[in-house]
């Protein structure tokens, strides 16, 4: 087993994971980096706290995986919600559960996690080597690497791909390697902005609002299969037009609408939790005297962002249509033509088909080579569902590659 060796290109969850497997079963792992150090976009997304998984029922939390599901549901299966805490509990992180169902570490932070992670790497054996870029292979099927000494070649019984996707090219995830899987013969996709805001031309009298967020609203729209889709959460009004978590969570059924129509209408609900005829009620007491912004302030209570979001996307006309007001006010419409730059976006589809890799995520005409995480073609919302699932896909290759080197024979160490 010590004569077997493993390159993971890419020194994110996924690959981490990987390598951390392979290591398990007794295999000899380098992991080469891009980057100064490894994990770049992983620290990245724990500047906001480090959401790493949901709480959310196991059902409805594969169904976040949409059309991957039947792929991402080995995975989760594998390596799932509970796997993946228990995980974290054996490098000393705890969580817990925040108000949204999101599940945090104690300390609210990635760093701790990931030099624990590291640490625990290093001490098991794993060669971890930054500043290494993936630049192909030469004639004789060696890895070609840009190193800061020139260009190195390496050769290994397998290798692990994960590169990331197309988004924050200054954390690492550049997107360079898809032509050069694609020259291999790899069927590949081109990438796609995901959880990603949109742009919206703003009247100036918007612009005290810009940063504002949109607390208690609701967003729905039908999606490019006709499907009905509608959620609460938080929004907010940005400059360049909408983003924040509610806008992220619908952005594939909003750009696939663009991609399909030319442009996708939304439809705000300012008030998620009152009734059309409650609203219709509450306008109805308006006072001669009173304007109308003072009867949406005081009986609808509606006022600072959601009164400019209202004022924005209406005409003076609408305003004062008190007999359709109320229907307004739940279903407030607003066209999207265009998503925010490729490099802007949280996350990205398209990349390695999936039909390419078998259930150990190996690519069936590349033996010995897998991929994992986010280079893989399949689209998962923020709040913990794109995490787990690119641990989840390092866990199932790191495994897949082991028993790949050494058949039955694989052991994992505890």
């Amino acid at each position: 087993m010590a004569n077997k060796s493993a390159v993971v290109i890419g020194g994110g969850p996924a690959g981490l994971m990987a390598a951390e497997q392979l290591l398990a079963a007794g295999v000899s792992v380098d992991v080469y980096d891009a980057m100064p150090s490894m994990g770049r976009k992983f620290l990245r997304a724990g500047i906001g706290g480090l959401n790493i998984t949901h709480s959310e029922a196991d059902t409805a939390f594969r169904r976040r995986y949409a059309s991957a599901q039947s792929y991402t549901n080995k995975w989760l299966d594998a390596f799932g919600t509970e796997a993946l805490l228990s995980w974290c509990r054996g490098l000393g992180v705890e969580t817990f559960v925040g108000s949204s169902g999101r599940v945090f570490p104690l300390e609210k932070k990635a760093a701790p996690l990931l030099r624990r992670w590291l640490q625990r790497l290093r001490i098991q054996g794993v060669r971890l080597h930054t500043r290494h870029r993936f630049n192909g292979w030469d004639s004789s099927g060696q890895l070609l690497l840009d190193s800061p000494n020139g260009q190195i070649q390496r050769q290994a019984d397998v290798v692990i791909f994960a590169c990331g996707g197309g988004s924050w090219a200054k954390l690492g995830s550049d997107g360079r390697w898809l032509a050069l899987l694609k020259a291999q013969g790899v069927a590949c996709t081109d990438f796609l902005p995901s959880n990603c805001g949109f742009d919206f031309n703003w009247s100036n009298a918007l612009s005290e609002q810009f940063g504002e967020p949109l607390k208690n609203i609701a967003l729905g729209l039908t999606t490019a299969t006709g499907e009905p889709w509608y959620r609460k959460g938080d929004a907010l009004i940005a400059s360049y037009g909408i983003e924040g978590s509610l806008v992220y969570a619908a952005s594939s059924h909003i750009r696939d609408v663009i991609s399909t129509q030319g442009q996708c209408t939304v439809y705000w609900d300012l008030f998620p939790e009152r009734s059309v005829d409650a609203l219709r009620s509450a306008i109805g007491k308006r006072k001669p005297k009173d304007s109308l912004s003072n009867v949406l302030r005081k009986q609808c209570r509606l006022s600072g962002s959601k009164l400019a979001l209202l004022k924005a996307l209406t005409s003076k006309q609408q305003m004062t249509d008190l007999e359709s007001l109320a229907e307004l006010l739940k279903a407030l419409p607003q066209s999207l033509g265009s998503a925010r730059p490729l490099d802007e976006a949280i996350s990205t589809a398209g990349g390695v088909t999936l039909s390419q890799l078998n259930e150990q995520l190996m690519l069936k005409n590349m033996p010995g080579v897998f991929c994992v995480g986010e280079m893989l073609d399949w689209d998962a919302p923020t709040g913990g569902y794109l995490l787990t699932a690119c641990f989840a896909s390092g866990f199932v290759a790191g495994r897949g590659a082991a028993s790949y080197l050494l058949g039955d024979a694989v052991t994992l160490r505890s």
